[in-house]
């Protein structure tokens, strides 16, 4: 009888698992698997396991594939399972392409005469996941922001990033969900990043690996009123609940679509961009909404450079600039007072009163 050992953590049971058991038994005659057990998943993973480890070890030895269920208690990282694998001494030992413990596997086998086999990961039947995948996935919120941009935009794309800059936003109400979407799509709102984060997905990665920089989905994550550090990854500044910017926010749309990585060469005064983002910054810190209206004006003086159209309906407004990388999409309208912004979403078909949103403070 040829005897296969597989380990794993095992935390969330999906298909990819299946996959993987079925192929592992067909290397023999007898498998046995073993999981992690809570405390090494603590001690390795820091997070707890998503059910009691005796449900889970319940759960693996329903399966008719599997033989026998082992629990790897053992804290050498890597090894969790060792003490089983010295005591059963199995003929093979049957790891993914994947794994990221393949010299102390190896070794190990040396040291028992065990054949490592590495399997190829064959996508199941259905879109392949991992469990870190399936976390996200529990964890998405029901409802998400999408955010306007103030000052620094641009300096959050790694190419673009500037030492000393600043990139600030604010994550806006009302919000979207998979359902219920208010907003015009493709509109510079950061909403690939909302939609990302309500499908339980790491919005940061996907839009670096646009081209594009990780605002969107740092703010909408994070909430609240951001000032965040130019660079390669979102580091946080300063944040604000954004009181001081409540009901003074409302959105105009353009009628044309927007598309930043189309966007993203084209040249622009980043020198401007960047003076901008410290006028932002200072404006956050001393709750000055007469300075943020200055930052404002200032990017969107940029954006006006970069040959965008100018915005109407200026002189209704403290200041006013084009969301995300502009070209169409949302504008950004600030007021001296809610009575103007109040008035000027009556007045036209295409305004949207906003407000700011922080996670825990409660929508405004």
């Amino acid at each position: 009888m040829k005897r296969i050992f597989v380990s794993g953590c095992y935390d969330i049971l999906h298909a990819g698992h299946m996959q993987f058991f079925n192929e592992a038994k067909a290397l023999g005659d007898h498998l046995t698997v073993c999981f992690a057990s809570d405390k090494v998943l603590w001690t390795h993973k820091q997070r707890r396991s998503s059910i009691p480890q005796e449900h889970k070890r319940a759960l693996l030895q329903s399966l008719a594939m599997i033989d026998s269920v082992v629990m790897g208690d053992n804290l050498e990282l890597g090894l969790d399972f060792q003490d089983h694998f010295m005591q059963l001494r199995p003929d093979i030992l049957a790891v993914t392409e994947d794994d990221q413990y393949g010299e102390l596997k190896r070794a190990l086998c040396a040291r028992t005469g065990a054949s490592y086999v590495v399997l190829p990961k064959t996508p199941p039947k259905v879109s392949p996941i991992s469990t870190t995948e399936v976390v996200r996935w529990i964890r998405a919120p029901e409802a998400a922001p999408l955010r306007v941009d103030f000052a620094g935009g641009w300096l959050d794309v790694p190419r673009f990033s500037k030492p000393g800059g600043l990139i600030v936003n604010c994550a806006i109400s009302p919000l979207v969900s998979l359902s219920s979407w208010e907003y015009e799509k493709r509109s510079g709102l950061g909403g690939s990043a909302a939609w990302a984060l309500l499908n339980g997905q790491d919005g940061v990665d996907s839009e670096l690996n646009l081209g594009v920089g990780w605002q969107d989905p740092a703010v909408i994550s994070e909430t609240g009123l951001c000032v965040w550090s130019s660079g390669s990854r979102p580091t946080l500044h300063l944040k604000r609940n954004g009181d001081m910017l409540k009901q003074l926010m409302a959105l105009l749309y353009t009628e044309e679509e927007h598309d930043t990585p189309e966007i993203a060469a084209r040249a622009r005064n980043y020198q401007l961009i960047y003076d901008a983002s410290i006028v932002a910054g200072e404006a956050v810190l001393r709750e000055d909404v007469g300075r943020l209206a200055e930052a404002i004006r200032m990017s969107y003086r940029a954006q006006i450079e970069e040959g965008m159209n100018p915005l109407p309906h200026r002189e209704s407004s403290q200041a006013c600039k084009y969301c995300g990388g502009g070209w169409g999409g949302y504008a950004v309208y600030l007021f001296q007072s809610a009575n103007d912004r109040d008035a000027f979403v009556e007045r036209h078909a295409q305004a949207k009163a906003i407000e700011p949103f922080v996670r825990g403070y409660g929508v405004s």
